[in-house]
């Protein structure tokens, strides 16, 4: 397992950051252990969750997968100083969590003391904002004219977010957090809090959580340079987009258990023949050098110039170990040619 520093902070992670949104719904308690225990000792020392999860977000699952990795917390209590464990606060919209209010200060207080409590932790390693409290180019909103930029009142969302860092500032001269991140945002979102940041002398935002796949590269080049230059660590979800790059939900399948059987946000997932055709493209290229298409599409994402580390997720110990497997073998130059074709004939599928 590889380790790079995660942007300017002072923590080394592993290049493979394990997910565990399925946790509390698809997967229970005896499930999460496992796959805490085979990441672990793969050398995974990355781990990533919410306040939100499981998902698909309800209230009834709210904050499970939390209380699971606590569980796996207090029973190894030993293990918690070599895990850099994140949570996220969740932005504004749904009405069983915190009434539905944006994200503020306050709310960032209230929300830390809640995850330290389901963690069963005194400390979370990175902190990071879920989603902006402004309408974002994420979950399904990349098209154009999706977003009406100019209503966006520009001045207010600086106040919020000054509002947010002073928030997040007290959580760490606390203790309670150690670094800060952001989640589903875009090079404005990266550049007005670095620059509040440095005004105000407040923490810097060290890391950015967004999709990123074969499917989805949206990001690249235009956000990932804003990164690579100002030290902040590019960490992709959904880098199988949600399990469609293998291939299992060709013509029409729906394997039993699979993220496509149930209901998502915002039609996130669009199953279409432009979809397909990718899909296929890359399953394609796969065959022809004998890879399975999890090993190309996630092989491809740690390749890429400024992606810092890749957030998987499983939902059983086969899944997890193919996904882990896949970053210890580089694509070779012929493959990473082929994918370049293919991305100029299928540049944004979704």
């Amino acid at each position: 397992m590889k380790y790079v520093r995660l942007g300017s902070s002072s923590l080394d992670v592993s290049t493979v950051c394990l997910g565990s949104m399925t946790w509390g719904f698809q997967n229970n308690q005896n499930d999460a252990n496992a796959q805490l225990d085979y990441a672990q000792s793969a050398g995974i020392n990355f781990i990533d969750t919410a306040e939100m999860y499981a998902v698909p977000p309800t209230e009834k699952t709210y904050g499970k997968t939390e209380e699971i990795i606590g569980h796996w917390l207090n029973a190894n209590p030993s293990r918690r100083k070599n895990i850099v464990l994140t949570s996220k606060i969740a932005g504004p919209g749904f009405s069983y969590i915190r009434d539905g209010s944006n994200i503020s200060g306050a709310n960032v207080i209230t929300a830390v003391e809640s995850s330290l409590k389901r963690l069963q932790t005194d400390y979370i390693d990175l902190y990071q904002l879920h989603w902006p409290n402004r309408q974002s180019p994420h979950f399904g909103n990349h098209w154009p004219n999706n977003i009406n930029y100019t209503q966006v009142n520009a001045e207010q969302q600086n106040e919020e977010m000054l509002d947010i860092l002073q928030g997040l500032d007290s959580c760490v001269k606390a203790g309670k957090i150690r670094y800060c991140g952001l989640s589903d945002d875009t090079p404005w979102g990266i550049n007005q809090y670095l620059k509040l940041s440095s005004e105000h002398n407040l923490p810097r935002m060290v890391s950015i959580q967004n999709e990123f796949s074969l499917l989805h590269t949206k990001d690249w080049p235009y956000l990932i340079e804003n990164c690579v230059h100002e030290d902040i660590a590019y960490l992709p979800w959904s880098p199988l987009a949600t399990g469609a790059l293998t291939g299992k939900y060709l013509n029409g399948q729906r394997p039993k258990g699979s993220r496509w059987t149930f209901e998502q946000r915002h039609g996130l997932y669009r199953d279409n023949a432009n979809t397909d055709a990718a899909v296929r493209a890359y399953l394609d290229i796969a065959k022809r050098h004998n890879i399975t298409p999890a090993h190309l599409a996630l092989a491809w994402c740690e390749q890429v110039n400024g992606v810092t580390s890749t957030i998987i997720g499983a939902t059983n110990m086969q899944q997890l170990e193919e996904n882990i497997a896949a970053f210890k073998q580089p694509l070779t130059t012929e493959v990473l040619d082929e994918i370049k074709q293919t991305l100029r004939q299928f540049p944004s599928p979704f």
